[in-house]
């Protein structure tokens, strides 16, 4: 082991291959790539977060590690802009995508996202799963659904964050929740649930997901 492996292992030591939930509050930000060329390594496992640009994907990701400013929030959408990673330790990692639906780019910057986005979830071997915030007062968007039926064909697990579920009265929210789980029961290893940043709902259940996701093997 070289001076710089064992420096990472003592900023983010490793104790074991399965994920535990509370791993989730060392979450660290390492880079952001704009290139496929400044992606880290493709070792260990990763979590991905994608989702519409005004969806609150960014304060959920705030909320799950109990970090406040890891992921920039705005209310200008479209804000995440290259594929950013956080290091949880050196086997674990979370990735916020950049959002669609919303941001005011120029068309050639977003085709870029696109399609490099597409490149990350076709390629990426360590990708264990999809988490994908929707706002549960809206239908899933077009793209969301074309998020999720790609999930699907590959067999990628996806996981739902109905969001803002504070804005909405509990017989209105266990209606969204029953919905969702409806639509979504001809989705192969597709779930959801109800959450919400700002009122922490839901949040100790989404960081046992996740760590469960992170530490698949199949």
């Amino acid at each position: 082991m070289n001076a710089y492996d064992q420096t990472k292992t003592q900023l983010y030591p490793v104790t074991s291959t399965t994920c535990e939930p509370q791993l989730l509050r060392k979450a660290e930000y390492h880079c952001a790539a704009h290139h496929r060329r400044d992606w880290m390594e493709d070792t260990g496992a990763e979590v991905a977060f994608a989702g519409r640009s005004n969806v609150g994907k960014s304060s959920a990701i705030n909320a799950i590690t109990s970090r406040k400013a890891l992921a920039r929030t705005s209310k200008t959408p479209g804000r995440t802009q290259q594929i950013i990673f956080f290091t949880l330790d050196t086997h674990f990692r979370l990735v916020d995508l950049p959002g669609y639906g919303y941001a005011k780019v120029p068309a050639a910057l977003q085709q870029h996202w696109e399609k490099i986005v597409q490149r990350y979830l076709e390629e990426r071997v360590s990708l264990r799963a999809l988490i994908l915030p929707v706002d549960c007062r809206r239908e899933p968007t077009a793209s969301d659904w074309k998020l999720i039926e790609w999930c699907a064909s590959v067999s990628l697990p996806v996981h739902i964050l109905l969001t803002k579920c504070d804005k909405l009265g509990q017989e209105k929210r266990m209606k969204a929740l029953r919905a969702a789980q409806k639509s979504l029961s001809r989705i192969p290893l597709a779930t959801a649930q109800l959450f919400s940043a700002t009122n922490a709902i839901g949040i100790d259940e989404a960081r046992q997901q996740i760590a469960e996701l992170l530490s698949r093997t199949d």
